[in-house]
């Protein structure tokens, strides 16, 4: 997998005032965490759901849930990932607004958010903070950044680099992050400036169980499946926001989702610190409900000395 070292998000000078960032709470890494929300055949959410209504298997294996919480009382992080290259310029106003009424609904004083903007380059707007003010000044800033330089020969022009904002988000800011941990990107799709390929972007995002949620605007470049082709193995959803759909209504329903989460957390059988993926099954008991869940995690790897 190419590395993003060059693009690192720690090294960005942030626009939003400099301040110290706030670090969310570190994670066990011998439990894995697995979130979920349950729908019935109306496309209602399903809330009075216990312990023993779910099933949940590793590799075929199944396993026993040892911690069960409905929603609400883990701290949720949330990275907001902006596309401000040209490409969608005049949607950034519209989503300035939209997206400060969600943060500022969503977050409790106990939760955290960050604001990356992308385009020919990484941006970070806000780094991790519990200020709702603080996020909506640095929304108010947010602006379309022209390309960065010029490309090198035969190399070329650099554009949007989605893919590389993705996984420098995930390894350097999301990476051991307890909770529950949410990235929502807002883009039209493109990207053909990253060194990242799309599943190394997957990857990133599902190594440190993060859920995402595509919102996708149309431009005339067809990239939205690239965003529902990432955010649904993380057990997230893609949206295209549009006159029918609008941001606000697309926000709402992100909204009601992470405020209805099982969390549900077992330790392995299989007990290899391995890196490999483990493919995850999630049941529930109770007939006629669908379960939006990730569809595996991998494995944390034992460093060699």
């Amino acid at each position: 997998m190419k590395k993003l070292w060059s693009i690192l998000l720690l090294s960005v000078a942030p626009v939003a005032p400099a301040q110290e960032p706030e670090t969310p709470i570190k994670v066990d890494v011998d439990v894995v965490n697995v979130l979920c929300t349950v729908y019935d055949k109306r496309g209602a959410l399903v809330q009075d759901l216990a312990k023993d209504d779910f099933e949940i298997r590793e590799n075929g294996q199944r396993q026993e849930i040892r911690y069960f919480a409905r929603d609400t009382d883990l701290p949720l992080t949330v990275a907001l990932l902006v596309d401000v290259s040209g490409s969608v310029a005049r949607f950034i106003a519209d989503e300035k607004e939209a997206t400060s009424r969600f943060l500022e609904t969503v977050l409790r004083p106990t939760d955290h958010a960050l604001l990356l903007g992308f385009s020919s380059t990484l941006i970070l707007w806000q780094d991790f903070t519990s200020s709702t003010e603080s996020l909506r000044a640095a929304l108010a800033k947010l602006r379309s950044v022209p390309f960065r330089g010029l490309p090198g020969p035969n190399q070329p022009m650099p554009s949007t680099m989605l893919y590389d904002g993705v996984a420098a988000t995930a390894a350097r800011k999301l990476a051991g992050v307890s909770g529950r941990k949410t990235m929502v990107i807002i883009s039209d799709g493109l990207d053909n400036g990253s060194q990242t390929h799309l599943e190394e972007a997957i990857k990133a995002v599902q190594s440190t169980n993060t859920i995402v949620y595509g919102i996708c605007y149309e431009s005339g470049f067809s990239g939205c499946s690239f965003l529902k082709d990432m955010a649904e193995p993380t057990g997230g959803r893609m949206f295209q926001a549009g006159k029918k759909t609008p941001l606000e209504k697309i926000f709402e329903t992100i909204e009601r989702e992470l405020r209805s989460q099982y969390s549900l957390g077992y330790a392995s059988t299989n007990r290899a610190h391995d890196g490999s993926f483990r493919k995850l099954e999630l049941r529930v008991k109770r007939r006629g409900l669908r379960v939006q869940v990730r569809r595996g995690y991998y494995a944390i790897k034992e460093r060699q000395e």
